[in-house]
């Protein structure tokens, strides 16, 4: 039921291992856009297509966009060794040849921002926190534009770029940047990104931002926002944050840096209720990086997932152990069968019962009756729940109960003309529920109207239950509860199967 975002990469890239990602169990798949250029991504979205094509599994696509990372430029790819206690000198000067006395980086503010005693940190791709690849600074002094630092322990960087983040400082820099937006404006409008990954989101102006940014941008308009909370900055103001956002990503390798290491659970834990609470999906990454050079995830991973499972997440995010880690495929499937196990005992009780509490009463229409779908389907153990919707909305609500069973969220397009030409909404709702817990969609027909007073429903409800059957979920003599709109009303009704 809890999704899985791979990053597809270096090492993921291929149509015969995304088949395999797919089949394993990842539903949604992440460009990182910190590495590689347009053309390799489109090669590598060329292969996901091919790929979804074959296994008949759909796939969402998320642009995880840059933002204002901060980096050291190593254009030589030399590897370069610094010894604890020496000194480091940090430049804006790009040009500069990076060395184990001088690394060059990609912003000309730093020495406005760091005083004496400040903590950088440097490291390759994602901090791991693994002390022989990525080092701790202590800013000693401010020279002109440089920042001279002593080394707290010796490392060796390897690889073109790092990356580098100083903690708890604010970084001058919009989070949508001009090279992000050029990425959004051809490669996410030609190829329709279901949804937007906005990395380092610090205030709720900055998801606004990028919603007024996509709405130009044709269908673009319909591509979700999920806002990457990755330093105190982001916690802050995580409540306006998330009102604005369609989901978080809980970028944990940086929140780890920029929070003391024994505060990120607390954080973790209370971000994942209020998206939770609010029905709005929570992702949490780096979850088993071991399993970048290793087959079997440490005992402490394994159940971290079970954790982030139990605490309510909806998909959990791999980075660096898809893109460039030498088992994609098997960790992807690891994550799923621990995140298998842990739903078993997920205590669906209490959360049902912590949830309408907190909706409290007088509940909305719509959520009165997810509710009352949910609860149903609970007390006559139904195998599934069906639902018909053409926005995702209803879906979405039903989700947010986390129903035992599985929900198939049958999406009903939506016919459009602006004159010119007729288009088909659904397809993107079809794909944006695939980052939520429990939540399996299928694209109807467009001739059977989700809003129907005669009998078209029947024969899509036929379709749906064939498709139940034949992926295993629903056996003869079950249970199902279907939630489906007749003219005005909302109609949650119980039905028998036959043999």
């Amino acid at each position: 039921m809890t999704k899985i975002v791979g990053t597809l990469g270096p090492k993921s890239r291929s149509v015969e291992v995304i088949s395999g990602c797919l089949k394993a169990g990842m539903s949604v798949a992440r460009f990182d856009f910190s590495l590689g250029d347009t053309e390799y991504h489109q090669e590598t979205l060329e292969n996901l297509k091919i790929a979804v094509k074959s296994t008949k599994k759909l796939c969402a696509v998320m642009l995880d966009t840059v933002g204002p990372e901060l980096q050291v430029v190593n254009k030589s790819e030399h590897s370069i060794s610094l010894q604890a206690d020496a000194f480091v000198v940090l430049t804006p000067d790009q040009d500069k040849e990076a060395t184990s006395e001088l690394l060059p980086i990609n912003f000309d503010g730093l020495s406005k921002v760091v005083k004496k005693r400040d903590t950088i940190f440097i490291g390759q791709y994602l901090f791991t926190g693994s002390e022989t690849t990525s080092v701790w600074l202590e800013v000693d002094e401010v020279k002109g534009e440089d920042v001279v630092c002593v080394i707290k322990n010796s490392a060796t960087l390897a690889g073109s770029l790092f990356t580098l983040h100083i903690s708890q400082i604010r970084i001058d820099l919009p989070t949508l940047t001009d090279n992000d937006k050029e990425v959004i404006s051809t490669w996410g409008v030609r190829n329709n990104i279901d949804i937007l990954s906005l990395s380092f989101t610090r205030h709720a102006e900055d998801v606004r931002h990028a919603r007024d940014f996509l709405s130009k941008l044709g269908d673009l308009h319909q591509t979700q926002i999920f806002a990457k909370i990755e330093n105190i900055e982001g916690l802050t103001h995580f409540d306006e944050i998330l009102q604005e956002a369609d989901g978080i990503i809980l970028s944990r390798g940086n929140l780890g840096i920029d929070l003391p290491p024994e505060k990120v659970f607390l954080f973790q834990k209370a971000a994942v209720y209020k998206c939770n609470m609010a029905g709005k999906p929570a992702v949490i990454t780096r979850v088993v990086d071991s399993m970048t050079d290793n087959l079997r995830p440490t005992r402490a991973e394994a159940t971290d997932v079970a954790n982030a499972v139990l605490d309510g997440s909806d998909a959990i995010l791999l980075g660096a152990e898809t893109l460039r880690g030498l088992y994609p495929v098997e960790t992807i499937s690891i994550v799923g069968k621990i995140c298998a196990e842990a739903e078993k005992v997920f205590n669906q009780d209490l959360y049902f019962k912590k949830t309408v509490k907190y909706v409290g009463e007088p509940m909305t229409h719509l959520e009165s009756i997810a509710s009352s779908a949910v609860r149903a389907a609970i007390k006559v153990k139904a195998s599934v729940i069906i639902v018909f919707t053409s926005s995702g909305r209803a879906a979405r609500l039903i989700a947010k109960y986390r129903p035992t069973m599985p929900v198939l969220s049958v999406v009903i397009p939506r016919l459009k003309t602006n004159q010119l030409r007729w288009s088909f909404t659904g397809a993107f709702e079809a794909r944006q529920s695939l980052i939520v817990r429990g939540l399996f969609p299928m694209l109807a027909d467009p001739r059977h109207p989700a809003e129907s007073t005669n009998t078209t429903n029947e024969s899509i409800l036929k379709v749906a239950l064939d498709h139940g059957k034949a992926s295993g979920v629903i056996k003869p003599h079950d249970r199902v509860v279907v939630c489906q709109k007749v003219g005005d009303a909302s109609v949650v009704k119980i039905i028998e199967l036959e043999d």
